[in-house]
């Protein structure tokens, strides 16, 4: 089964927390850093866990800065 690959940009000083709460719901999301000083992260989700992933960003953006983008991931040159 492929995973569902969303990007975000978010505040940059808290990707890592970020990313340690997602691992805590074990198995439903990956969170990668594309780019630390943008704060531009990509979202692997398992399939079937789309809502509960939406569901702790929703959360979370109560106190940090998370927004939908369209980031590609094209290497700059």
């Amino acid at each position: 089964m492929k995973t569902i690959k969303k990007y975000y940009r978010v505040d940059h000083r808290e990707i890592c927390f970020i990313k340690f709460i997602l691992e805590a719901y074990d198995g439903i999301a990956v969170l990668t850093t594309l780019d630390s000083g943008l704060g531009i992260v990509e979202i692997n989700i398992a399939p079937g866990c789309e809502k509960d992933v939406e569901s702790v960003l929703q959360d979370l953006k109560n106190d940090i800065m998370i927004e939908d983008t369209d980031y590609s991931n094209k290497r700059r040159e």
